[in-house]
């Protein structure tokens, strides 16, 4: 991806899309640098610092303008995910299938509201992963309503490597319905078709209600083509707006 200017990010946490709320994002990924320099034994050669990686860690901070009284406004989804874990996804442009996107599951540490007179109130939040910050793509796009099931696009992502894992993440931004449920799943194939041998790598917990869903499968997955598939049921006109975004990581 060439240079760009953050213009269109995108943050969806949890069952909120917060882009239009949010003005600032940072997202971090470290791995400590643990010293095991010992001495050598040839008081005549130099001796160069000796490293391992240790612990790895991840976290995002965000912040905007403050909004509340809807499971989708900062405020609401900000309290209730406060000490818990819960699913990020953040994308530098317009959420639009294969456009990059980050996935990260992680614990709400922090929540900060209010300035001094005569400003927009304002909101800080801070989050701190249990799981790798993972690169990836948006595989299915929030602005479109889905009323039946179907499928989604396919998108290249390479084999997953033994050692490491699919990762996907799934925000409900909308139910409409009497009775609605959605299944949301992510097939595999070996190519871009999906004839008939696609297989399941990720099936999320059925959902009626807004929320997010962070899940991961682990490699070696040999095939190189991923889609999302949604089965929807109910009564009463079910409709659901969803994002998803699959990636490979550690």
């Amino acid at each position: 991806m060439a240079k760009f200017v953050l213009k269109g990010v995108r943050l969806f946490t949890g069952g909120a899309d917060l882009t239009s709320r949010n003005s600032k994002l940072e997202l971090a990924c470290e791995v400590e640098s643990k010293d095991v320099t010992a001495f050598n034994p040839d008081s005549d050669q130099e001796v160069w610092t000796e490293l391992l990686g240790g612990l790895a860690s991840t976290s995002a901070s965000a912040e905007g303008q403050w909004e509340a009284g809807d499971p989708g406004k900062v405020d609401d989804v900000s309290w209730a995910d406060l000490g818990g874990l819960s699913a990020w996804t953040a994308t530098p442009k317009a959420a639009t299938v294969g456009n990059p996107a980050w996935l990260l599951n992680a614990m709400r540490g922090s929540y900060k509201v209010g300035d001094q007179v005569g400003e927009v109130a304002p909101w800080e939040a801070e989050a701190k992963g249990t799981w790798p910050l993972v690169y990836g793509q948006i595989a299915h796009p929030p602005g479109t309503a889905r009323t039946t099931t179907g499928d989604g696009t396919a998108i290249e992502l390479g084999e997953v490597a033994e050692g490491r894992a699919l990762y996907a993440c799934l925000h409900v931004l909308s139910v409409a319905g009497t009775t609605p449920s959605l299944t949301v799943s992510i097939e595999s194939d070996a190519a871009d078709d999906f004839t008939g041998d696609e297989t399941a790598q990720i099936t999320f917990a059925a959902a009626n209600t807004r929320g997010g869903q962070i899940l991961r499968a682990p490699g070696e997955i040999t095939d190189t083509w991923f889609r999302p598939t949604w089965t929807i049921s109910g009564s009463g006109g079910p409709s659901f707006l969803f994002v998803v975004a699959i990636g490979v990581g550690a």
